[in-house]
């Protein structure tokens, strides 16, 4: 089942570690995929068809702004003249990168921060964005993939909760929420991913990094989309959310302010296996006006096409190519 909302990620460690072992049991499992088979032609980007005699294997992870940006990627490659196959939607952040580092698919969106903390194994992030970008960049390099420049999209973690609650404890930011848990411990209910749960980056290193101390009762684990749903009814006073996701405006959801900084950038930038850059290098001309123009304004317009909606993903990153005019239909 594809799971809802935007980013995880990698958007992450116990069910991760499971699925890299499977791939790298009987390599990336990437035996299905389908021909991207868009009508599409040049608009601002592809002149002149660079990718012209290219075949190119698309992945993505299996979440909504992971699978919306497998399609911008694959859709701006079919501008620019290649064949595409399309195998967005592995399952798990470590099946999605282990295809594009062993060549099994060529490129995908990844985010910086999940490849900083859970693939290059740091424990404190980069808090200058680009500078994240750079070293994650440099330290990829020997493991075969390119990181081409990064888009402002930036989809960290956030604790949000609905409006009446917002009103009635008055939080604003994590600081408010570690207060209100040391004064009154039963008001800071969780729901939260499995993964976000266990991550260093998640919530074990969120209650070290200010201070709290929730008992092991005040958390609920449940799967991504469901955590929206129970934090707009209240069911959980707080919900763990990504910071672009599309529903947390349709369902009136207040963020908190992550006021110490404590979670990583997690850019969008092209993670490109280094030998296919290698022969295209047009490749990264290609993407860098697409990924220049992603931002956390764009991507919530996305995801609420998807989440709130019920749009199809690869539908909503064409509407959105051919509106923004990279590329033409027909």
């Amino acid at each position: 089942m594809r799971r809802t909302g935007a980013a995880v990620r990698a958007r992450r460690t116990g069910l991760l570690l499971g699925a890299a072992g499977a791939l790298l049991a009987g390599g990336c499992g990437l035996t299905s995929g389908s021909p991207m088979a868009d009508d599409v032609r040049p608009g601002s980007i592809g002149r002149g068809r660079p990718l012209e005699g290219a075949d190119l294997t698309v992945t993505s992870k299996d979440f909504t702004e992971n699978l919306i940006l497998g399609a911008v990627m694959g859709i701006a490659f079919q501008a620019a003249g290649a064949e595409v196959l399309d195998r967005t939607g592995i399952q798990g952040s470590f099946g999605a990168r282990e295809a594009v580092r062993s060549g099994d698919a060529d490129a995908m969106y990844e985010y910086t921060g999940t490849a900083w903390i859970t693939y290059q194994g740091n424990s404190t992030p980069i808090a200058d964005p680009r500078r994240q970008w750079r070293a994650v960049r440099d330290a990829d390099l020997k493991n075969g993939l390119t990181w081409l420049p990064p888009a402002p999209l930036d989809n960290t973690y956030a604790l949000a909760l609905n409006r009446a609650n917002a009103a009635k404890y008055a939080t604003k930011t994590l600081s408010d929420v570690a207060v209100l848990a040391a004064k009154e411990p039963g008001a800071v209910t969780l729901c939260v991913e499995g993964e976000f749960a266990n991550r260093a980056d998640g919530l074990p290193g969120l209650q070290k990094a200010y201070g709290m101390n929730l008992p092991a009762r005040n958390i609920t684990h449940m799967d991504t989309g469901i955590i929206y749903t129970q934090a707009a009814k209240g069911s959980c006073v707080y919900g763990e959310v990504f910071t672009t996701d599309g529903r947390i405006a349709s369902m009136g959801l207040a963020v908190m302010d992550d006021d110490r900084k404590f979670f990583p950038h997690y850019n969008a930038a092209p993670e490109i296996n280094s030998r296919t850059l290698k022969e295209w290098p047009e490749i990264a001309g290609v993407l860098a006006p697409v990924t220049e123009k992603l931002d956390n304004a764009v991507a919530r317009e996305l995801n609420a096409k998807v989440d709130v909606d019920g749009e199809d993903p690869h539908q909503a990153a064409l509407e959105w190519m051919v509106a923004e005019g990279f590329v033409r239909e027909g």
